[in-house]
């Protein structure tokens, strides 16, 4: 009877947390979302991730062309294998199998593309988007070309401010993709980046959008969760 008693016990000190952490979660990112109103962004927020996908999909429409920066929120989302469902044109840049030349074919299709849909590496209080690149295929489509962009944030891409924006890209976003990219960089062995010269780093186009770019429509969506790095 006391393991009985305990376990619910245990059952509803989670509940209480988790229902703390929502309400956090919720007024953090609707005020994110004005922040970002205020500079001229669409700004929507979801309870999750579950929920932010599902207004991505609900404005895909038949014929509609659809391209990515390379996102593990958009993948963790699972959106990219229901586009066609929705009867949109995905256009998948990191196909298996395909050549480099098509690769770079698919990247620069995408810039003229219908819908574009992207993570981001930070996003601050005030309504800054932070990104960094590699190649520039993702910060180039975020500035300008495609006729819509999405981008979708988890909570944990949050920050105060534009220093800790670079920070949060420095000690996590970086470190974390060159080790799933498998790069020979110092960052995958320290864990931080090391600001090294290594022919394998990803870092190396940096992007704040601090307002709205001119004649864009743009869509910001922060979920309540983690998502991606």
């Amino acid at each position: 009877m006391k393991l009985r008693f305990t376990g619910h016990l245990r059952w509803l000190t989670l509940k209480f947390m988790n229902t703390i952490e929502m309400r956090h979660n919720e007024a953090l990112g609707k005020a994110v979302c004005a922040a970002l109103e205020k500079r001229g962004f669409t700004a929507v927020y979801a309870a999750d991730g579950a929920a932010a996908a599902g207004l991505i999909l609900d404005q895909i429409k038949p014929g509609m062309k659809v391209a990515h920066g390379g996102s593990m929120t958009l993948a963790a989302l699972g959106v990219f294998g229901r586009i066609a469902g929705q009867g949109g044109i995905f256009i998948e840049q990191n196909e298996a199998g395909i050549s480099a030349a098509e690769k770079a074919a698919r990247i620069h299709e995408g810039f003229g593309a219908d819908l574009y849909l992207s993570g981001t590496n930070a996003i601050t209080e005030a309504g800054d988007l932070v990104n960094v690149d590699g190649v520039g295929n993702r910060v180039a489509a975020l500035a300008y070309g495609p006729k819509k962009i999405i981008v979708v944030a988890g909570i944990n891409k949050i920050v105060r401010d534009i220093d800790a924006a670079f920070e949060r890209i420095e000690t996590v976003a970086a470190p974390l993709n060159s080790t799933r990219l498998e790069k020979a960089t110092p960052c995958v062995k320290a864990g931080h980046c090391m600001d090294c010269s290594a022919g394998d780093r990803i870092c190396r186009i940096y992007e704040v959008i601090r307002l709205k770019p001119m004649g864009a429509d743009f869509e910001v969506i922060i979920a309540g969760e983690a998502l991606g790095y």
